[in-house]
């Protein structure tokens, strides 16, 4: 996130390389040898009185700072009256406990951070939150605020979100979370934050079911929409509008909200064609919604999640049109709808493929085989509680993936045998991860890692049968399907220590690893202050 900090909030301190220490000499008469006794001492005090991080520019200290983790900030900023300034005014992120009991402490907290840009406000379910009353004055005096991320903060109503978007009409970032507000409130948003470009929202408590429901949208944010975020919404289809009037929407991301998609999806496809990702997890969406769907003839990413009414024919039409697709994870959820003509379908069209993860679904050797052989760039392959992915498929795959990278096999009838097979292939393999396979023991793991000295082999063998099927073989490893907004990191607020982490670390203190330490950094720092003062 590493931001400049303004030149105009610091202030500016003169250069240290051009700055004159100097002592007044006596002008009594004295040897030359007097004289350079004299000037030698003066020159050792001199160097042991030198405070040169008082003679660092308060942006350079702002920016050492900002490469420094939210509890090292917190310490730096009790070193000096100097630093506790540059601390508030070049943090732009901030985390605060929303409880009511904020309110009062509002005007004391934004006068010490006041270059503010993300701010999260989050409250506990069991407490009372903040109100329309304290959330104005948030606004008042963060009008350069860019990301909020509202949590559990029951007592907004519409008229708070209608005053907060008046003052912060820079927002791009929205994301709220089990609150009570409601389509008005959204509307509010929409209307007043023209450079809005990602929303979330979930469980919405002020929306109202049926037909009744508010339409919400467009606005004049739809024009800058470029991601969608809807969870656990009672009528999530009232976003249409805005998901429809959204022309430049990229990502639209959909999770258990309820009511019939199909009829929606041939009427956002119409107007919005751009979209590169599109996530779909437990709504109600058949091969009519795919067929909608194949045509985003830019879409990359494709989850279908627990969408049991979605069959191999509507597979094929999104993966016959949708020649770009790069990411696709189905989880079949044991329904059997999506199998191999399905996964056949995808081979033969989308050879840009890189990433394929499968769960609940039982693909054969037959399309397997030619997913490897069509898709040369598949790097990351996920196979979950499959019952026909046995060690014939794991060695079709150390054959054929000729550049897969990672694999993750999980609740499939694999022995021993099959990590025998990836000891002689998949020749760029750098990570391999076994989890409840009950042919597959800790002596055939071991030994695959003899074998393959530079492979990362992790094993599970835990068949805790309870656990719910869930994997992705992205880049961070295994994780689970469900995507939000990244958290604003930091502690809550306390009575004195009331900020969260810094906006994100300067490139240039990342390549000289800041000393090898945060912490000793921060250390370093206070100790060569203090030393300055005695």
């Amino acid at each position: 996130m590493g931001q400049s900090v303004s030149a105009a909030k610091l202030r500016s301190r003169p250069d240290w390389n051009h700055r004159q220490r100097s002592k007044p000499k006596s002008t009594a008469l004295i040897c030359p040898m007097q004289a350079e006794e004299t000037e030698e001492l003066e020159r050792s005090n001199t160097d042991e009185s030198s405070d040169f991080i008082s003679d660092l520019p308060d942006e350079c200290l702002a920016c050492i700072f900002l490469s420094l983790s939210p509890a090292d900030r917190k310490r730096c900023s009790l070193v000096c009256r100097q630093w506790l300034l540059i601390e508030g005014q070049s943090r732009h992120r901030l985390s605060l406990n929303a409880q009511s009991d904020l309110q009062p402490l509002i005007p004391s907290i934004f006068s010490r951070f006041d270059a503010v840009t993300k701010l999260a406000l989050k409250c506990d379910r069991r407490s009372v939150s903040i109100g329309d009353e304290a959330l104005v004055l948030i606004s008042e005096r963060c009008r350069n605020l860019t990301r909020l991320k509202l949590r559990a903060c029951r007592d907004l109503t519409d008229a708070g979100m209608l005053a907060f978007a008046k003052n912060c009409k820079g927002l791009k970032k929205l994301s709220c979370g089990s609150c009570a507000f409601g389509a008005k409130g959204m509307n509010a948003v929409l209307d007043n934050c023209p450079a809005l470009e990602e929303l979330s929202v979930k469980r919405l408590r002020g929306i109202t079911d049926g037909a009744a429901a508010e339409p919400i949208g467009p606005g004049v944010a739809a024009a800058a929409l470029k991601t969608i975020c809807l969870k656990e919404l009672y009528n999530g289809q009232c976003f249409g509008p805005l998901i429809i009037g959204a022309k430049n929407l990229k990502s639209l991301k959909l999770f258990r909200c309820s009511g019939d998609w199909d009829k929606l999806f041939p009427l956002i496809v119409e107007r919005v064609a751009g979209m590169v990702e599109i996530h779909m997890e437990r709504i109600q969406v058949s091969d009519v919604g795919l067929a909608a769907i194949s045509n985003c003839s830019k879409l990359e990413i494709l989850h279908l999640v627990k969408t049991p009414e979605c069959t191999n024919a509507g597979l094929g039409a999104v993966a016959e049109k949708c020649n770009l697709l790069r990411k696709l994870h189905i989880d079949g959820w044991k329904a059997n709808r999506i199998g191999d003509q399905g996964l056949i379908a995808v081979a033969k069209s989308c050879t840009n493929l890189q990433e394929l993860v499968l769960i609940g679904v039982n693909p054969t050797k037959l399309s397997l085989e030619m997913l490897a052989s069509n898709c040369p760039n598949l790097e990351r392959l996920a196979l979950c509680g499959s019952d026909t992915v046995g060690d014939a498929e794991i060695s079709c795959i150390a054959v054929k993936c000729i550049a897969l990278k990672k694999l993750c096999i999980k609740n499939c009838p694999v022995s021993d045998h099959g990590m025998e097979a990836l000891a002689s292939g998949c020749p760029n393999l750098v990570k391999v991860k076994v989890k409840k396979c009950r042919g597959v023991t800790s002596e055939g793991a071991d030994w695959l890692r003899s074998t393959r000295g530079s492979l990362v082999v992790n094993l599970d063998i835990n068949l805790d049968i309870g656990e719910h099927l869930d994997a992705s073989a992205s880049d961070g490893g295994v994780q689970d399907n469900g995507i939000e907004f990244p958290p604003m990191v930091g502690s809550q607020i306390g009575a004195s220590s009331i900020a969260s982490s810094s906006t994100g670390r300067s490139t240039s203190f990342k390549l000289l690893g800041l000393m090898s330490g945060r912490s000793f950094v921060a250390c370093t720092l206070r100790r060569l202050a203090s030393s300055s003062r005695s």
